[in-house]
């Protein structure tokens, strides 16, 4: 059981909050809970540790959740002596559901920590719950009110179990290149483009601007895959409504955003890349794109891919038409899991306030816990030319609609940006590429 100072520093993440007694109570629960977690006082609390009370954790993950970056790991392994933590990732989303899918059906294979994509977690939730620890079973019940209410009911099985904890949601915002702007005759400052693209149309009308004095061998945005997937994030329903149904085909909003994205992929203002490829990856440091629409977390990545050539040549506006959200991650922990016990204890720790606050400092991506939000709102970040993203991505996450998660979200959306990548990069007609993408559902989920 660690320490009190120890176990204050990882529960006590309220105070920066505003309202005392909510603080309070933030603090209380937050603390009550882990230090049940941590002495062994759940139900079925008892320790599976081997060799003599040395233990690797093992956690796999997709892209960027900035643990390591942020010394997170080697923090916790300081307040746990005799517990290693090991890390695994896959870049692409896409390519570790499936392989996590693969090994969940068979049992085997599986890290002690898995990482869910929130375009999956109602997959988790509706279908695969037998497959995952019930973490109240650990004491994560005492952990509620700590995150918002949409974060925890997303992650909530059939009867109420609590399949994940929230790492962080996805406010958007406008990435942008400031050096292109300049050398292509557009304003740089990030409050005058707020105001220039208040609207999608206006953003893809100073796009059209841009292309005709961009630099060489640079376009307006990375992909139209990239600004679907932006706009249709500022939608309450996406792909399903609230009953269940499922709505995709029908959904006005969705059609909006496929057109916009039709129209950018028309007019020549994408770059044409695959988002996640090798030449995307590539393309951050060649300057081959001006502007990209980020979630909060996407200003890591950018961070990785243009290094520190790219320091102060990025900044961060506003989004057009008005907030967002685009992804967001859980921690889960399998029931083939083999240290489910300090598995648990280690995604309470990561997932509280104080940890969330320090990824969100490294890496930029926003907190899903409540107690963080008080404790980052200020934040500023040197690389992004000072740009005040604990503002920007606040403001942005509290406008946010709570959307509506169905269990094939993801699936869904992949088939749409891949019809969008075959209108942007094959010239294929729109209404054909829209019935590829039907045809592509049909077969993907039945």
């Amino acid at each position: 059981m660690p320490t009190a100072a120890a176990a204050t520093r990882t529960a006590g993440k309220g105070a920066g909050r505003a309202g005392g007694r909510a603080s309070g109570r933030l603090v209380a629960v937050a603390l009550a809970g882990i230090l049940l977690a941590a002495c062994g006082g759940s139900p079925e609390g008892a320790s599976d540790r081997a060799d003599g009370g040395r233990i690797t954790i093992t956690v796999d993950l997709f892209g960027s959740f900035g643990y390591e970056e942020a010394g997170l790991y080697a923090e916790y392994e300081k307040l746990h002596p005799g517990v290693t933590v090991k890390q695994t990732d896959t870049e692409d989303e896409a390519d570790y559901w499936k392989s996590l899918q693969t090994r969940l059906a068979g049992g085997a294979g599986l890290a002690d920590v898995q990482a869910v994509e929130v375009g999956r977690i109602a997959s988790v939730a509706q279908q695969q719950g037998d497959r995952f620890e019930d973490l109240r079973t650990y004491g994560a019940g005492a952990l509620e009110k700590g995150f918002a209410e949409a974060t925890w009911a997303a992650a909530a099985g059939r009867n109420g179990e609590v399949l994940g904890l929230g790492t962080d949601v996805g406010p958007e915002a406008m990435c942008y290149r400031t050096d292109l702007f300049a050398r292509a005759g557009l304003p740089t400052d990030r409050e005058e483009l707020a105001q220039k693209w208040s609207t999608w149309d206006g953003y893809l009308a100073l796009g059209r601007q841009y292309q005709a004095n961009a630099p060489g061998g640079s376009a307006w945005l990375d992909s139209v895959g990239s600004l679907y997937s932006v706009m249709i994030g500022q939608q309450k329903e996406r792909y399903y409504d609230a009953s269940g149904r499922l709505v995709w085909e029908t959904n006005p909003a969705l059609k909006a955003a496929w057109e916009a994205s039709v129209t950018a992929a028309r007019s020549g203002l994408s770059a044409k890349l695959d988002q996640w490829s090798p030449q995307w990856n590539q393309a951050f440091a060649a300057g081959s794109f001006a502007t990209l629409p980020c979630p909060a977390w996407m200003l890591g990545y950018i961070k990785g891919q243009a290094g520190d050539a790219g320091r102060g040549k990025w900044d961060v506006a506003k989004l057009p038409a008005g907030a967002g959200n685009w992804g967001g991650s859980y921690l889960a922990v399998p029931r083939a899991a083999k240290h489910k016990k300090e598995a648990y204890e280690l995604i309470a720790w990561l997932t509280a306030p104080e940890q969330q606050a320090k990824v969100f400092r490294e890496q930029g991506n926003f907190p899903s816990a409540t107690g963080a939000i008080a404790q980052i709102a200020d934040a500023t970040d040197p690389y992004f030319s000072n740009a005040p993203i604990g503002r920007i991505f606040g403001e942005a996450a509290k406008a946010a609609p709570v959307q509506v998660l169905g269990a094939h979200d993801q699936n869904i959306a992949q088939q749409i940006t891949n019809a969008l990548g075959e209108v942007e990069r094959k010239g294929t007609a729109p209404d054909q590429a829209w019935a590829n993408a039907r045809k592509g559902v049909e077969t993907t989920i039945g």
